[in-house]
């Protein structure tokens, strides 16, 4: 999350009044952090009670592209998986158009992060998410992750005159593999459906019933489903693996976390045969995705307020970890 667009109180308030029955905005501040959209918390005063929502402006994404997102999020809260909801106006519509781009108002979650997660967290997660995969088995829009392989097919030659030859031939033959992947039998048997694609620390609150004790936490929500798609649930589950599950030289596994997370997700939703033979693959797939994007945000920026992008060495640092495997 960072701000691409900025805005102000005064540009809002009278539409928030006008179209919307959640009282008067009162304050708005920019969030840091990411690097797609323009994200700000909202607070609003309604009846004498303070409200907290989330309202976005897309920098990336288009309006037509938009709405599977946010129905996916809506259909996830009306099953009970604990997500922002995105919020209707007054004509129903969930999504809007602020300084001529798509804008989308959602609840706030409570909670906060946990960046140096335990077991716990990375069971929770893993629950949650295998919970979420379910959940999402009868949502009915259908959209292709936009960062899957046609991505990284036109995102490579983009990038390549930036990186050493190692890195060249690093990422050229990882791609060459996962192509082969891609089209294989195999790959096309492995479940899907609606998927999160994003999962990383920051993108999950955890609700603190003991602020000493940080093993009594309690799920308090997935967040941040602007990269979600119709995907392999077994790709969800890597890249979460590849953040969660990182030991603290960062590349790593950590086996304790490791076997956390997927005990767990699998206490929900077992994992076919097939899904347990592509596991490796797919864990490369996961930490390729996440390079490429990286490389194509450092050394092809766009201008941003409070922007800091991601070190790509870390992701590079973890596919050649996952190969080693």
């Amino acid at each position: 999350m960072a701000v691409f667009t900025p805005l102000e109180l005064n540009e809002i308030s009278d539409w928030i009044a006008r179209d919307f029955n959640i009282g008067q905005a009162t304050n708005i501040r920019g969030i840091h952090g990411g690097i797609e959209n323009s994200n700000f918390f909202l607070d609003t005063m309604q009846a004498g009670k303070k409200q907290e929502f989330v309202l976005t402006i897309f920098e990336r994404l288009s309006a037509k592209q938009l709405p599977y997102y946010l129905e996916f999020m809506h259909h996830l809260a009306n099953q009970g998986i604990p997500v922002p909801k995105p919020m209707a106006n007054k004509n129903g519509e969930i999504l809007f158009s602020l300084k001529g781009k798509p804008a989308a108002l959602v609840t706030k979650l409570p909670g906060l992060s946990r960046l140096a997660p335990t077991t716990h967290h990375c069971a929770l997660v893993g629950q949650m998410l295998a919970k979420m995969h379910l959940a999402g088995k009868d949502f009915s829009k259908s959209q292709a992750n936009l960062r899957s392989l046609s991505w990284w097919q036109a995102t490579v030659p983009q990038i390549l005159t930036h990186l050493s030859n190692a890195q060249q031939e690093l990422l050229n033959s990882e791609l060459a593999i996962q192509e082969q992947f891609f089209s294989s039998p195999e790959y096309a048997s492995l479940p899907q459906g609606a998927s999160h694609c994003d999962l990383f620390r920051d993108n999950v609150l955890f609700d603190p019933k003991d602020a000493s004790d940080s093993t009594q936490d309690q799920m308090g929500g997935f967040f941040d489903f602007y990269f979600a798609g119709t995907d392999k649930w077994l790709f969800d589950l890597a890249v979460t693996t590849n953040d969660w599950c990182l030991a603290d030289n960062k590349k790593d596994l950590d086996p304790a976390r490791l076997d956390a997370l997927l005990q767990a997700y699998q206490s929900v939703r077992p994992l076919t045969d097939t899904e347990q033979k592509s596991w490796h693959l797919m864990m490369r797939a996961a930490a390729l995705r996440f390079w490429i994007s990286r490389l194509w945000d450092f050394y092809l920026p766009r201008d941003a307020q409070m922007l800091t992008p991601h070190d790509p060495t870390h992701f590079e640092n973890i596919l050649l970890n996952r190969k080693a495997l």
